[in-house]
């Protein structure tokens, strides 16, 4: 991908560096629960300073629409951030105008603010460009180190970029090398992994991949779908039976891209959803009672995935092969994650996933740190998947 990164900007010492960051933490009674996203931004803000540049930090918190909304503040994070610094953190009580110009002003070389909520102003969501123009108004540069964000075509995330010199921070550099190794550049044979619930959920991602992919397992509810368009039994099981013909389809087009699927041929089965239900192995075609739910794939299917991996340079995953949340129905989440995990730290696979409950599932198996790249940027991930331009990325290009 040709992007501009913080290695094109020059000369920074002085200068104000406006960067978008993903702060929309997890918050509990005005304290942030989970300081994950404030590391993630942490490289950026300390490369900047390093350089002598003025930080001051965008981000948005919940959906306030528009409205002032004292506890959507962003003012929460102030503390846990300057305790990750080290070192002090301004606030803002405006993304714009007086407050946010005197606060900026105030600073010292390296000094960092953090300025409130953007999406107090209804212009941000709507991309204004008078309200892209007073943010750029601020700053000598535009950093994007939010690629959670990034497929959305707002003020902060878009708009500013077409007002002062734009780039990529260290997080987002770090997201499109790892996309780009997965799907844009990708060695081959490259394997996907899309399991979740349900297929009418992912029907863009679903196409798209089948003309890029050499193999593509599908787990999960979605399989269901899959499993029923083609006559086979699945009892009570959770699918979208008017999907069949799209799953037809969906089947005729990956024969014709030359992209194998892998559909479950044995499956877990048990009556209710409960950790240590009574269980038990079904091979697909045989009969099933209506009671009978399929909560995950079965031994045969995760010896197909795990020779699927062996056989593949590159992984790209995206949601669950079962109810990995009920054991023992995470048997196979686990055990596939774990050795997509083991190839990747051996340095024979790029395993690279993402999106929505992949990563409580890769948490779940514990092997988030040994796999090439997990993102965790929901619906930026998946729209990237889909072959969808993100606006944020776009406006980054060189």
């Amino acid at each position: 991908m040709t992007f501009r990164t913080l290695d094109n900007a020059h000369d920074l010492g002085g200068k104000t560096a406006l960067v978008r960051v993903d702060f929309n933490v997890p918050m509990e009674d005005g304290k942030v629960t989970d300081d994950t996203r404030l590391r993630v931004a942490l490289p950026t803000i300390q490369r900047l300073r390093d350089a002598g540049a003025k930080v001051a930090l965008l981000a948005h918190f919940d959906r306030p629409k528009g409205q002032r909304v004292p506890s959507m503040s962003l003012k929460p994070v102030v503390q846990p951030l300057e305790q990750l610094l080290g070192a002090p953190v301004r606030f803002a009580d405006d993304c714009i105008g007086p407050d946010a110009v005197d606060a900026i002003r105030d600073l010292d070389a390296g000094g960092v603010v953090l300025l409130e909520n953007v999406r107090f102003h209804a212009a941000e969501e709507a991309n204004d460009p008078v309200f892209a123009q007073k943010l750029a108004d601020l700053g000598d540069l535009y950093v994007n180190d939010a690629f959670s964000a990034a497929h959305r075509a707002h003020a902060s995330t878009e708009g500013i970029a077409h007002h002062i010199p734009a780039y990529a921070g260290e997080s987002m550099r770090r997201e499109l090398d790892a996309l780009d190794a997965a799907l844009g550049n990708p060695q081959k044979p490259v394997l996907g992994i899309v399991g979740g619930a349900k297929v009418s959920t992912k029907l863009d991602l679903l196409k798209n991949l089948v003309g890029k992919l050499d193999r593509l397992a599908i787990g999960g509810g979605m399989a269901n779908t899959f499993l029923f368009a083609q006559g086979i039994d699945i009892g009570g099981s959770l699918a979208e039976r008017e999907m069949a013909d799209t799953a037809r389809e969906i089947m005729a087009e990956a024969e014709a891209q030359g992209c194998t699927l892998l559909l479950p041929v044995d499956f877990v089965v048990a009556t209710e959803v409960k950790p240590g239900a009574a269980s038990r192995p079904v091979i697909a075609g045989a009969a099933l009672s209506a009671d009978d739910k399929i909560l995950d794939a079965g031994p045969a299917t995760v010896a197909r995935l795990l020779e699927a991996l062996t056989l593949s340079k590159t992984l790209i995953w995206n949601g669950p092969l079962g109810v990995f949340e009920v054991p023992p129905f995470d048997a196979a989440t686990v055990t596939v994650a774990r050795h997509a995990a083991a190839l990747a730290k051996a340095g024979v696979l790029v395993a690279v996933g993402g999106g929505g409950d992949t990563v409580s599932a890769l948490n779940h198996a514990g092997v988030s740190d040994d796999m090439t790249f997990v993102s965790t940027a929901g619906g930026a991930f998946l729209e990237w998947m889909e072959g969808k331009p993100l606006p944020g990325v776009e406006a980054l290009r060189v």
